[in-house]
């Protein structure tokens, strides 16, 4: 049975640390991400999020949404 988008991004939070948008889209082709993350919490796991800068193509810096598991280690 193929995996859900959710499980696949539990997969890829349990196996980096953490997620942005941009990895959700680019390793996954996960659109939504934040819907996903909202699935997975009704669904009991512990996911915390944090405001990180990140720099886009013209060096700007820009905030994005990187998720986590509580108590768990981001990269």
């Amino acid at each position: 049975m193929k995996a859900t988008q959710a499980e696949r991004v539990l997969g890829y939070i349990e196996r980096f640390g953490s997620i942005t948008q941009y990895e959700a889209l680019q390793d996954l082709g996960v659109m939504r991400l934040a819907s996903r993350i909202s699935d997975l919490k009704k669904q009991g796991f512990p996911i915390v999020s944090e405001t990180v800068g990140v720099k886009n193509r013209f060096e700007e810096t820009c905030y994005v949404k990187r998720y986590s598991l509580a108590g768990g280690e981001g990269k």
